[in-house]
């Protein structure tokens, strides 16, 4: 297992073994391609470590056929590593305005079932992808993720993605990576595609 060591050990107490294994909430926001995708490849580790694993997409429609979610679901039902749950909150509103009143009910739905999952510790790693768009439009109170977030049980990791992460859930968070955009198809013109976008 590869070895680091911290610049800073902080004197709290702990072992560096209770230390290592505390349970980490993860951000991953900014303006650039890649952050639902760093989320998967987490999944995808935490898979292999045999965690249960439960992914709750906020924006993404559940007509929508995402390439990860069909590689992770095989993967779970392979019993060779962890479990996968897949769930599907969002119509497309992020790019694709529709009923908002009903957006917004199927973002507080979804985090309550994350607030119910975490405290029965249903899984090992949440991937909440997007959940960031909610939290910014003040469909979920920041104030109050971060204390959910903070009080959850046992070693349950928590990895949150998209644009305009809230600064509060930044200031909270153990691992923050902010992906910029460089160049980018669209700037030119060009579509997403298969394979690359899905």
């Amino acid at each position: 297992m590869p070895q680091g060591q911290p610049s800073v050990v902080p004197d709290d107490g702990l072992t560096t073994r209770q230390r290592r294994n505390r349970p980490l909430t993860i951000v991953h926001t900014g303006p650039g391609k890649g952050k639902s995708t760093a989320a998967f490849g987490l999944a995808l580790r935490a898979w292999n470590q045999g965690w249960p694993v439960g992914v709750f997409q906020f924006v993404k429609s559940a007509k929508w056929k995402v390439g990860e979610e069909r590689a992770l679901k095989v993967l779970g039902a392979s019993g060779e590593g962890g479990t996968v749950a897949w769930h599907k909150m969002g119509e497309g509103w992020s790019w694709v305005q529709r009923d908002l009143a009903s957006s917004e009910e199927a973002a507080r739905e979804g985090w309550a079932q994350v607030r119910r999952d975490l405290a029965a510790e249903t899984y090992r790693l949440y991937v909440l992808d997007e959940f960031a768009y909610p939290m910014h439009w003040g469909w979920v109170p920041v104030r109050e993720v971060v204390e959910v977030l903070r009080e959850r049980p046992g070693t349950q990791h928590v990895v949150v993605t998209g644009r305009n992460a809230p600064a509060e859930l930044l200031d909270h968070a153990d691992l923050v990576t902010e992906m910029g955009k460089v160049k980018h198809p669209m700037d030119s013109g060009q579509k997403g595609q298969r394979g690359i976008e899905w």
